[in-house]
């Protein structure tokens, strides 16, 4: 079999549709609220791709020091995290390219925040710690993937973990924002908490 035949079996299993194994109960809520604002055609990998793609303009929103926008941009950004997801398990288009890829594009938008607010802001000690957990969590799913054939999913405490480094960034930029240092420390807090959870994430098999 030639590289270019190996290649389309392998782009075709990778975006091949399958079924949900479960629905959380914020997949109906936003299934009956957010959801039905995009229209049919849209897929989870797209909402993927754009999380991807707009990363580098929420970067350099918020290194412009724009907190108001950046906060926005930030969240909203952030947001299509859950749309991906729960359009994925709603409408049964759950693919091996977005369990691989979908956490990987939330890695790359708060590492991008972590370097760029906690490093300056807060600690670089606890920001090589943030990445550098990240960049573990990468390379096992690389190796799960071409090694043991397997992609890792998100877990609760990987999902626990997105959910803190989100309040994180945003207790940072509203700090910043609203000159409240407190905050700042609050955030240092938080991510204390995300590096405990990112472990047991590792440990039981998620990303």
């Amino acid at each position: 079999m030639s590289l270019a035949q190996k290649w389309q079996i392998e782009k075709k299993d990778l975006f091949t549709f399958l079924p949900a194994t479960e629905i959380h109960h914020h997949d109906r809520l936003l299934a009956k609220t957010f959801l039905k604002l995009l229209p049919r055609s849209v897929t989870p990998n797209q909402i993927t791709i754009f999380r991807l793609i707009v990363t580098p303009l929420v970067f350099w929103i918020t290194y412009q020091e724009n907190y108001i926008l950046g906060i926005i941009a930030f969240l909203l950004v952030a947001f299509t995290d859950a749309l991906d997801g729960s359009l994925a398990r709603t409408q049964n288009k759950i693919t091996k390219f977005g369990i691989l890829f979908d956490p990987l594009a939330d890695k790359i938008l708060i590492s991008s925040m972590v370097l760029l607010l906690v490093f300056r802001f807060l600690n670089p000690w606890l920001g090589a710690a943030v990445i550098g957990m990240e960049i573990i969590f990468i390379i096992s799913a690389l190796v799960f993937k071409y090694k043991f054939k397997k992609v890792l999913m998100a877990n609760i405490w990987g999902k626990i973990k997105m959910v803190l480094q989100i309040t994180a960034v945003f207790l940072i930029l509203l700090g910043l924002l609203l000159n409240y240092p407190i905050l700042l420390t609050v955030a240092s807090g938080v991510f204390g908490l995300v590096i405990g959870f990112a472990i047991v994430s590792l440990f039981t098999y998620g990303i």
